[in-house]
């Protein structure tokens, strides 16, 4: 569950009120900081995001606005935010889109049948 944290945080920007995820201080030591790494990807599409040692708050539903989102090769990242920025009608510039091969080599074609 550990690795899907990021796409909670996505989830929360959708949901009213604020999402907690506290506990999670192993996202400092990922393949990226996976707690700032969301947190600075979430400000630069507009949301508020506060920062924990061990995990993050956001408070949604959030604004979003277009924006670029550097992944830090991290593909859950990646993935996170493409899914965000198809929900919220924006564009996300991914610094590395091609990350996302590591784990799911056909992410952008599935992405194309959802509406």
């Amino acid at each position: 569950v550990i690795d899907e944290l990021p796409l909670v945080g996505v989830l929360g920007l959708f949901a009213d009120g604020t999402t907690i995820v506290r506990g999670a201080g192993e996202l400092r030591v990922k393949e990226s900081d996976r707690i700032e790494t969301f947190a600075r990807a979430a400000r630069a599409l507009g949301a508020e995001v506060k920062t924990f040692d061990d995990g993050f708050a956001v408070h949604g539903p959030a604004r979003l606005h277009d924006g670029a989102v550097v992944t830090g090769g991290d593909h859950r990242i990646a993935m996170a935010f493409t899914v965000a920025g198809r929900a919220a009608g924006i564009d996300v510039e991914l610094d590395d889109p091609h990350c996302v091969a590591v784990s799911f080599p056909g992410f952008a074609d599935a992405l194309r049948g959802v509406a």
